[in-house]
């Protein structure tokens, strides 16, 4: 590893290795039960991130052997239509995993309609029954941004042990279930926000530190420890560096983190894209499987 810049961690390479277990996985459950898991996504509205979220969903299902479908509702849909589809899914025995897309529509409560799920296949990780058996470190579904950042912070190969960890970033979906996975894992753990008081310095006493405050590039080069491991989650939509690019309105991807700054300073540390972001889905195909298998009552879950 070169003294001056950071290795990259590969999330694409990685989560290429994990969905090639999950495949042989699948055709081990299909060889077993006679058919394929199967994985159904819920996606209410037309924002345009969650569409092609979806269908990537969809395709990468199929490519490892399952069977996937999409149910795609209207913007203004009722409530009680989106939660009766909820629970019309969980009740069918021929599906494995249900995914409700977010963020929904402003008018929907998110924590009803996940309450919806029946926790077998809440391949997310997001309801109340996943979220208490996580933190009471006894199986569970756990969310897929977070299982897949841990293994990308296991990639660099450094015993976690003792280390201090910061997580920027409270949400249910990310932050919390982070902090317990690096709590379960031995870390020192801080969960910090956009809030936090004298937030560059607990920065820069983490020797793990992952991003996931919502903010392009809000985690400046000189906020990062020397030679720690930076797991940037943050999707966010820049001005293009060219400025008649950007005066045109183009824009470029970045994350939480000022990448170019960070590069030089830490030892190892996610792109944007080509990092989390491939985690993301190779681990909701993982949680598929896991929850295909278990209701099935196969061995080695």
């Amino acid at each position: 590893m070169s003294d001056t810049q950071a290795r990259l961690i590969d999330g694409r390479a990685r989560a290429a290795q994990l969905k090639s277990d999950v495949a042989a996985g699948v055709a081990g459950f299909r060889a077993a039960t006679g058919r394929p898991p199967r994985l159904d996504v819920v996606l209410v509205g037309e924002d345009p991130a969650s569409q092609i979220y979806v269908r990537n969903k969809e395709q990468e299902a199929r490519d490892v052997g399952m069977t996937s479908a999409a149910h795609r509702l209207s913007g203004d849909v009722a409530a009680d239509h989106v939660e009766a589809l909820v629970r019309t899914l969980s009740d069918d025995e021929a599906v494995d995993g249900v995914l409700l897309q977010l963020p929904l529509p402003g008018r929907l409560d998110p924590a009803g309609l996940i309450s919806a799920l029946d926790p077998a296949k809440d391949v997310d990780g997001l309801t109340t029954a996943n979220a208490g058996r996580l933190v009471s470190g006894v199986p569970a579904l756990v969310p897929c941004t977070p299982r897949g950042c841990m293994m990308l912070i296991r990639e660099c190969g450094v015993d976690l042990a003792g280390r201090r960890a910061l997580v920027v970033g409270r949400s249910h979906l990310m932050g919390r279930p982070m902090a317990e996975l690096l709590l379960q894992a031995d870390c020192t753990v801080t969960i910090a926000h956009s809030k936090s008081l004298s937030l560059p310095a607990l920065c820069q006493e983490a020797d793990i530190l992952v991003a996931a405050v919502g903010r392009p590039e809000f985690i400046r080069g000189d906020w990062i420890r020397k030679g720690a491991i930076v797991i940037d989650v943050g999707v966010n939509r820049a001005p293009s560096r060219d400025p008649a690019k950007a005066a045109a309105g183009k824009t470029r991807l970045v994350g939480d983190v000022a990448f170019d700054e960070a590069v030089a300073v830490a030892a190892a540390i996610t792109p944007v894209p080509g990092g989390v972001g491939p985690m993301t889905i190779a681990c909701l195909l993982e949680n598929t499987l896991i929850a295909a298998r278990r209701r099935a009552g196969l061995d080695g879950v």
